[in-house]
């Protein structure tokens, strides 16, 4: 099942269900208005919405057509969003970029910091660079969004509190990640609001792509038009979604509706290209001694999607254009 989130001049907008290639709608507004309210009771809501897909993809319901620019992302507000960094090679990259050490418990401990969860932006929201000089970077990754998650809950019992999955862009000025890690409190500034792809979609529309909390298929990052990267998003994936679950939890419960992301999406191998540009520029630094890559300037335009095995769009694309303030 495939939903996404209609403007409808409402802070949440108005949840609808889509097909699954993407281009015809039905409207859910009898069934849940939002998508949060769907969430907070989605035991009883779920075979309702599963009915509409249902009926949207034999033909028994026409729907209608979907206009890109109408669609808010999935969540456009959420209690919470969390981000992991699940792939080593990105925090190994990232870290050489800036002159830092990683953390000793690299391979057994996740990565996690909370980011800003009450504006997140359309798939379609331009991508403002406050100022040239802070080094504006596109992150493309996973996430799910989770259901009502107890304390407490251990990895092998994490599938079930996972709702949707959806695509995210986690926006990043990276020439103020330095100043503020040195402060010992965190990501604040450097980390303006994140968008996501506009549809969210049930583990089950993966079908055998989504396996022991990862999706196993590759995630594509186009930078004006051209392709810079389509990193395999599962195998390289150290930490599942359901090892980040049980990290999360290990002190508090999380609300239905918290989003939790997957961190930049990074392969080992060279020719499978970058998720983000400050990995291409300390590769590149590494290569000659310097990067030639600038970040996002006014006027560029990223793309991101993941395809299925037979061509399919599953998650729509994130488009954005970088804008002046």
């Amino acid at each position: 099942m495939k939903l996404a989130t209609l403007r409808d001049g409402t802070r949440d907008g108005e949840l609808v269900v889509v097909d699954r290639r993407g281009q015809r709608l039905c409207r859910a507004n009898g069934v849940a208005r939002s998508l949060q309210l769907a969430l907070d009771d989605w035991e009883q809501v779920r075979p309702k919405l599963q009915a509409l897909s249902d009926g949207l993809e034999l033909g028994r319901i026409a729907g209608e057509l979907i206009d890109p620019a109408q669609l808010l992302p999935p969540l456009p507000r959420a209690y919470e969003w969390v981000d992991g960094s699940a792939y080593l090679n990105h925090i190994l990259l990232v870290r050489k970029a800036r002159g830092a050490e990683p953390p000793a418990t690299l391979r057994t401990d996740p990565l996690v910091y909370q980011g800003g969860s009450g504006v997140l932006l359309a798939p379609r929201a331009p991508l403002v660079l406050a100022r040239p000089d802070m080094g504006l970077d596109f992150e493309a990754e996973v996430a799910v969004v989770l259901g009502d998650t107890p304390q407490g809950t251990a990895a092998a019992d994490a599938e079930s509190f996972v709702r949707l999955i959806m695509l995210v862009n986690d926006v990043t000025y990276r020439n103020l990640v330095p100043a503020e890690l040195e402060k010992g409190f965190g990501f604040f500034c450097s980390k303006p609001a994140t968008a996501f792809s506009p549809f969210a979609v049930t583990p089950d529309e993966l079908a055998g792509a989504w396996r022991k909390g990862r999706v196993h298929l590759r995630l594509s990052t186009y930078l004006n038009g051209t392709l810079v990267g389509d990193p395999e998003a599962g195998d390289a994936m150290h930490f599942s979604f359901f090892d980040l679950i049980a990290h999360i939890t290990q002190t508090r419960a999380f609300t239905a509706g918290t989003i939790l992301g997957s961190g930049t999406v990074s392969n080992e191998d060279a020719a499978r290209g970058v998720s983000c540009l400050a990995e291409r520029r300390v590769r590149e630094q590494l290569e000659s001694g310097q990067p030639r890559t600038p970040f996002l300037r006014v006027g560029d335009q990223v793309r991101i999607e993941m395809l299925a095995a037979d061509g399919v769009n599953i998650f729509g694309s994130i488009e954005q254009e970088v804008t002046g303030p």
